[in-house]
């Protein structure tokens, strides 16, 4: 099993949240479907150590579907005002048990009645009956209190290339790509921004 070590870890260290931080970032996550074609869309990071990086989702999800069939996958964190960005590729299995766990315990209450509310049959109503079946929801479960629905599922992406970029006010932009080898280390290489 490969791991994050060295100087990419040490980046990572610096420039991502620790998995006790309350404030989790976003991540565009692109997947492709079965004829090739890609999509992309936004979630939390979860969390991440020298394995990888997690997320979690709706198991009814498209790209959960398309995970299936290709669990080729690339991430990318994007700071505030374009300061520094972070692209992931590598492959997607299912995560552990305990992050899915401790991932569900860890989300406002808001985003763990989402878990349990955002379903497609609820989508298909209109707002106002959206909003009425949030309410009465609401008010009949404690938020805070929720175990995760059974669709409630998490990947572990596990990388292959780390590409870190940097922007310079003062000079040009820089970007040092890390890229793991056959042999288990991380090989660095700098590249025009």
């Amino acid at each position: 099993m490969n791991v994050i070590t060295g100087a990419p870890l040490a980046m990572l260290r610096a420039w991502l949240p620790s998995n006790d931080e309350t404030d989790r970032p976003q991540i565009q996550v692109a997947t492709a479907d079965a004829a090739g074609r890609p999509d992309i869309r936004t979630v939390l990071l979860s969390e991440w150590d020298d394995r990888g990086f997690v997320f979690h989702t709706d198991a009814a999800s498209r790209k959960v579907a398309e995970l299936a069939l290709n669990p080729s996958v690339a991430i990318a964190v994007l700071w505030p005002g374009f300061t520094r960005q972070l692209v992931v590729r590598g492959t997607a299995e299912a995560a552990d048990p305990d992050r899915l766990e401790r991932a569900f315990e860890n989300r406002s209450p808001y985003l763990k009645q989402l878990a349990w509310q955002n379903t497609t049959a609820l989508a298909q109503d209109d707002r106002e009956h959206r909003n009425a079946e949030w309410a009465r929801f609401a008010a009949t479960h404690d938020a805070a209190r929720l175990d995760p629905p059974a669709t409630w599922t998490g990947y572990l992406v596990r990388p292959d290339r780390l590409t870190f970029w940097q922007s310079d006010p003062q000079g040009p932009s820089h970007r040092v790509e890390f890229v793991l080898e056959e042999d288990a280390t991380w090989s660095e290489h700098h590249l025009a921004g």
